[in-house]
C-alpha cells in the first residue's frame, strides 16, 4: 500500500492575509496572522491520499521554548483560550486537505514556527515545518485589544500617515508624518526590538508568556525607543548640535529609522524629540496590532519634586530666567493606546497614556505608563503606571514669580496654562480632535491659552479660548494697584510684524506713573528662553480709574534671523513708581512658518502601480534669499523619500519641483514635503492626501 507522506505545506498567505488585514506587514512571502481568528493552510501531500477515518493529524506551535499541541479535528467550534485546529469534511480534499488553525485571543505575540505532523494507523509519522507571525486582534471581541468601530480600527491599525500637532495652543503647526507600517523591514524592525529588550535577553520564556498581555508589550516598547538604558531605537538631544547625527526636525517618518536601526545592529539612531519618540512608537504599537495614536499636550508640565506647581522666574525688567528644576514644555508629543486594563478593573479599560520620550524612570528604567488617561482625569495617583506624572503635565499650576536681587516682588498663580490643549487627529481625516475634556474637568473642551494677565502684587488672572476672539477674563478680582493684559492682535506668520496689545488698568481712585518694560526672547519648546531679541521701555501716567490700550509690533527684521522654529516668550512688566508694586503678563508662541504647495497632476485618475507625478511650490516670504533642502516622502507612494536641494531664491521668489511617484497600495495616501532652511533655522511643510483607486 502506497505511505502516507507530507510534502509541504501552503500557507496560503494571499488568502490569510485579506482575512486577517495584514496585506503589506512583513515580506510578501511571510504568514502574518491575528490571535482569536482562524487561518487556513494547505497539506500537499505525495503517496496516498488522506483518510479521515485512519490518519490523524497534529499541530504543534512554538514561540521560542514556548509551545502549543492541538489535534485536528472535525469540529468548527474553535475554542479562544487555547489553540485549535480542525478540517471541514464537507470540503475535503483528500490529496490536498486544508487545515484551519486558530491562536487564542491571550496568545503571545511574535515569531512562530508551526509543525504539521501526521499519523497512520500503522503508527507512521511525517511532518513538515513552516513559520508565522502572531498579532494582536482589535477585530476581535474577544481580544484585550479590541476597539468596537471599524473606522477607528482603520484609523489606529492601518493608517500609515498622520499629522502631529506641534507649535502653540493659539498658533498649531500640523506636521505630517509617515508611520511606515507596511514598508520594507518595518515589521521585521518592529519584533526585533521585543527580541532585543532587556526583558528577553533576561529570561526569555518569561518574555514569551507576557507578551500576550498588552500591557506587558507597551511598557517593553515605551522602553526600547529610547535608548537610555538598553539598545532603544533612538538617542534624545535637545542641545541643537546635530553634527554626529540627524536634526529631529528632518526625520519625515518611522520607516528610515527603524531600519537604521537594525541596520546598524541595534546603535541608537541619532536624533530623537518627543515627537519622534512618539510617532516610532505608534507605528510599532500599530504592527504589533495595538490600537495606537499620538496625542500633544500644549504647556506640558515636568514637575521634579511632586508638588503639582511649577515655579517660572522673571525680573523686573520682563526676562525670564532659569530659576528652577521644574519646566513646562510648549508642546509634549507622546502616545495612546487601547486595551483593557484587567490589573486595573474595567473601569479603567480605554485609552492609555504611554510616553517614549526619556523624563523620569519608571520601575528603574526610562519609560512612561500606560496609565489609563480616565484614571488621569480622575486623578487616581494611587494607580500604577505614572499616573501622579502624567497627571502634573496635564493640571499643575503655575506661580509665575517677579525676582529682583533674590527677593519676590509678585506672584501670579495660573490654574488652566498647563494642559490648555490636548489633541490628536480626527479618524479619517486630516485635521485636529481636542480630547482635553479626557484628560482633564474644563468649562470648554476647546480651551487653549489666548492671554495671560496678573494684578499688581500677588493677584492674578488669565484667560484661555480656542479661538480669533482677543475678549480677556480675569480669574481673580482682589489685586489693588493695576491689572495688566497682553494679547496678540492674530497668530503671528512669518514675514508679517508680530502685532500685540498692552491693556492697562488703573483699578484705583488716584492717579499713578507706571514704568513699563517689554522684553522678547526666542526659545525651544522645552527650554528655557535665550537672551532678549527686542525690547522696550517707558513710562506711562494714569488717571484714576483710567484704562489704556498700547500697541506694538516687532518687525520681520527683528526677528527672522532669530526665531526661525523656536518660539517666542513675550513679556510685559509694570512697576508703581510710588509703591514699587509689580505687574507681569506674559505670552509664549510660535511664529506660522510658510506652507509648501503640492499639486497631484491628475488627482481624480490616480491608480495604483501607475506612475503619477506631482508638484511641489514654494515662496519665499522671508526679506532676504534662502536656500534649502528639499525632502518628498510618502508612505504607500514612494519607496525611498528623494531629496533635492534648492539653490538661493530672492525674496519673494518662488520655486516649483516636480516629483514622479508610483502608488503601492490603494486606498487614501499621504504626499508630504519637508524643506530645511538652513539660512533662516526653519522647517517649511506641506502635504497632500491622494486616494489611490485599484487598476
Amino acid at each position: 500500500m502506497e505511505e502516507f507522506k507530507l510534502q509541504n505545506v501552503n500557507l496560503e498567505i494571499s488568502e490569510n492575509l485579506s482575512r486577517h488585514r495584514t496585506e503589506g506587514l512583513g515580506s510578501s512571502k511571510a504568514l502574518v496572522v491575528r490571535r482569536g481568528a482562524p487561518f487556513r493552510v494547505s497539506l500537499r501531500l505525495n503517496g496516498r491520499p488522506f483518510d479521515p477515518k485512519t490518519d490523524q493529524l497534529k499541530i504543534k506551535i512554538m514561540l521560542g521554548r514556548l509551545y502549543a499541541i492541538a489535534p485536528v479535528t472535525y469540529n468548527p467550534d474553535m475554542s479562544p483560550s487555547k489553540w485549535s485546529a480542525y478540517m471541514d469534511l464537507a470540503s475535503l480534499n483528500p490529496q490536498q486537505p486544508s487545515v484551519h488553525i486558530c491562536a487564542p485571543t491571550s496568545a503571545p505575540v511574535g515569531r512562530y514556527r508551526l509543525v504539521v505532523a501526521g499519523f497512520t494507523k500503522d503508527g507512521q509519522r511525517v511532518s513538515t515545518l513552516c513559520k508565522f507571525t502572531l498579532l494582536c486582534n482589535p477585530w476581535c471581541k474577544e481580544d484585550s485589544v479590541y476597539i468596537p468601530f471599524e473606522d477607528q480600527r482603520e484609523e489606529y491599525i492601518l493608517n500609515d500617515s498622520g499629522l502631529l500637532f506641534m507649535g502653540t495652543a493659539m498658533n498649531i503647526v500640523s506636521r505630517p508624518w509617515s508611520f511606515d507600517q507596511f514598508e520594507s523591514g518595518v515589521l521585521e524592525a518592529c519584533l526585533n526590538i521585543l527580541d532585543v529588550s532587556p526583558q528577553h535577553k533576561q529570561n526569555r520564556r518569561i518574555d514569551h508568556m507576557n507578551r500576550n498581555d498588552p500591557v506587558y508589550l507597551s511598557r517593553v516598547v515605551s522602553a526600547m525607543i529610547n535608548s537610555q538604558d538598553d539598545q532603544g531605537v533612538l538617542k534624545g538631544n535637545w542641545t541643537g548640535d546635530f553634527k554626529e547625527g540627524m536634526n529631529p526636525a528632518m526625520w519625515t517618518g518611522s520607516g528610515d529609522i527603524l531600519r537604521q536601526w537594525v541596520k546598524s545592529e541595534y546603535s541608537a539612531v541619532k536624533y530623537g524629540q518627543c515627537w519622534v519618540f512618539a510617532a516610532v512608537m505608534c507605528t510599532v504599537m500599530r504592527v504589533l496590532g495595538v490600537p495606537c495614536r499620538v496625542v500633544t499636550n500644549f504647556n506640558s508640565a515636568h514637575d521634579t519634586n511632586n508638588n503639582l506647581v511649577i515655579e517660572e522666574y522673571y525680573t523686573k525688567t520682563g526676562l525670564k530666567i532659569n530659576g528652577s528644576k521644574d519646566s513646562i514644555w510648549n508642546f509634549h508629543v507622546w502616545v495612546e493606546c487601547w486595551m483593557s486594563r484587567p490589573d486595573l478593573g474595567s473601569a479603567m479599560d480605554g485609552w492609555q497614556v504611554l510616553d517614549p520620550t526619556p523624563q523620569e524612570r519608571s520601575g528603574g528604567v526610562f519609560c512612561c505608563g500606560p496609565a489609563p488617561v480616565k484614571a488621569v482625569r480622575d486623578r487616581r495617583i494611587d494607580l500604577i503606571y505614572d499616573v501622579p506624572f502624567v497627571c502634573a503635565e496635564v493640571n499643575a499650576d503655575v506661580h509665575t514669580i517677579i525676582l529682583d536681587q533674590g527677593k519676590v516682588l509678585g506672584v501670579n498663580k495660573d490654574t488652566e496654562r498647563v494642559g490648555a490643549l490636548i489633541c490628536t487627529k480626527v479618524v479619517g481625516f486630516p485635521r485636529i480632535q481636542t480630547i482635553t475634556g479626557d484628560y482633564k474637568h474644563v468649562k470648554s473642551p476647546m480651551s487653549t491659552i489666548s492671554s495671560r494677565s496678573s494684578g499688581s502684587g500677588s493677584g492674578s488672572g488669565s484667560g484661555s479660548r480656542h479661538s480669533d476672539d482677543s475678549t480677556l477674563r480675569r480669574a481673580s478680582t482682589t489685586s489693588k494697584g493695576v491689572l495688566v493684559f497682553l494679547t496678540l492682535d492674530k497668530a503671528p506668520v512669518c514675514g508679517q510684524p508680530i502685532l500685540f496689545t498692552v491693556k492697562v488698568i488703573n483699578k484705583q481712585n488716584k492717579p499713578k506713573r507706571l514704568k513699563i518694560h517689554l522684553n522678547a526672547q526666542a526659545k525651544e519648546y522645552n527650554h528655557s528662553p535665550s537672551d532678549t531679541f527686542w525690547e522696550s521701555h517707558g513710562l506711562i501716567d494714569m488717571g484714576p480709574g483710567e484704562v489704556k490700550v498700547v500697541q506694538q509690533q516687532i518687525l520681520p527684521v527683528q526677528y527672522e534671523d532669530v526665531v526661525g522654529d523656536d518660539l517666542i516668550n513675550l513679556a510685559v512688566v509694570l512697576e508703581d513708581v510710588a509703591s514699587q508694586e509689580q505687574a507681569l503678563a506674559t505670552e509664549e508662541f510660535n511664529i506660522a512658518s510658510p506652507e509648501l504647495t503640492i499639486k497631484i497632476a491628475d488627482k481624480n485618475s490616480v491608480v495604483v502601480h501607475r506612475e503619477q507625478s506631482a508638484t511641489v511650490t514654494f515662496t519665499n516670504p522671508f526679506s532676504h534669499p534662502v536656500s534649502g533642502v528639499l525632502i518628498i516622502a510618502g508612505a504607500g507612494l514612494i519607496k525611498e523619500r528623494v531629496t533635492f536641494r534648492m539653490p538661493p531664491l530672492r525674496a519673494g521668489g518662488t520655486v516649483q519641483q516636480s516629483i514622479a511617484f508610483t502608488p503601492r497600495m490603494v486606498g487614501s495616501k499621504m504626499l508630504h514635503a519637508n524643506l530645511m532652511l538652513p539660512d533662516v533655522r526653519c522647517t517649511v511643510r506641506g502635504f497632500k492626501m491622494v486616494a489611490v483607486k485599484s487598476s
